[in-house]
């Protein structure tokens, strides 16, 4: 049996290489960038470990052997779910690492925006010395943090929100009230989540009904005092409208961790905007996080080689 590693941005894989030897198969690395490299590569994988390489419905369509695709992170928009479902194959993800990372990220963010860390700094660096703020700004207390999305990062951020006092809320169509109630965080509708926050947090995976889920018409609503973080999909968010607001000073702040197109084109207008923290897809990081990844993503594929129940399948097998 063969395994696919599709491309992979770690230092090594020697875990998945150990895990798969042991289940009687080997393990095959390539750096796969667009889907006719997956194609060439993957014809006799029985399984594939997937990075960032596009699976596209083309890819699968060739996969004849393929008892899973096992993407390395949270999110999976790069694979086609619906052509994986339709030729049998399960997709899997692992939603169960990075989690306190990525909270951590999220909750830095907002504290830097909201104290207005970054503008401070500068401001005394040019030779400025004033012992307020360049703009005025409420006491934490007295905002409130919202999540769009009510999943396990979304939990782990309003925790950490609760620490510092802010009020809480969250939106999530598909979590039951009683669970807000047991997390004690006011739940919200998706209209009055735009007017009720003050921080915007966003935890949402990415597909045809989240694309673009703050437009302009949202930013609008949110008004100069907001701010949004997102540390879950670029594609969340139409970033050119974010741009516009803070550029005419009609949003507080922003701290952007993932964009739509990655690398963040040089010309993209979030660079020169006001008031905004943007990191290069880091939130996931730390020395601890990669290994976990790893291990946890060459265990699922080791499982559907055995034929063994897979624990996170995230589309409809039939």
């Amino acid at each position: 049996m063969k395994v696919l590693v599709t491309d992979h941005a770690f230092p090594n894989v020697a875990q998945e290489e150990r895990l798969v030897g042991e289940a009687g198969a080997s393990l095959t690395i390539a750096q796969c960038k667009t889907p006719e490299d997956v194609i060439a590569a993957s014809r006799d994988a029985d399984a594939l470990l997937v990075q960032f390489a596009p699976i596209t419905a083309q890819v699968v369509a060739g996969l004849d052997k393929c008892k899973v695709i096992v993407r390395y992170g949270i999110g999976v928009d790069n694979v086609d779910l619906q052509a994986a479902a339709a030729k049998g194959i399960p997709v899997c993800n692992i939603p169960d690492y990075c989690i306190d990372e990525v909270a951590d990220h999220s909750l830095s963010l907002t504290l830097a925006l909201a104290r207005q860390l970054p503008q401070s700094d500068a401001r005394l660096r040019s030779g400025i010395w004033k012992i307020t703020p360049p703009r005025p700004f409420p006491a934490l207390r007295d905002m409130t943090f919202a999540t769009a999305g009510f999943g396990r990062i979304a939990r782990a951020v309003l925790e950490r929100a609760r620490a510092f006092g802010f009020k809480l809320a969250a939106y999530d169509p598909f979590v039951d009230a009683g669970v807000f109630e047991q997390h004690r965080i006011r739940r919200l509708s998706r209209d009055d989540l735009f007017r009720t926050a003050g921080i915007l947090s966003l935890h949402l995976p990415l597909s045809a009904e989240t694309k673009h889920f703050l437009g302009r018409a949202q930013l609008a609503e949110m008004g100069e005092a907001g701010i949004v973080i997102n540390t879950a999909r670029g594609g969340l968010i139409d970033t050119v409208a974010l741009a516009e607001a803070l550029s005419g000073g009609r949003l507080h702040g922003a701290g952007i961790d993932v964009f739509e197109v990655e690398p963040l084109p040089d010309d993209h207008p979030l660079r020169s905007a006001p008031n905004v923290i943007l990191t290069s897809h880091m939130a996931w990081y730390s020395e601890g996080s990669i290994p976990i990844l790893q291990r946890k993503s060459g265990e699922e594929v080791v499982r559907a080689l055995r034929g063994e129940p897979l624990h996170n399948v995230v589309n409809n097998v039939k």
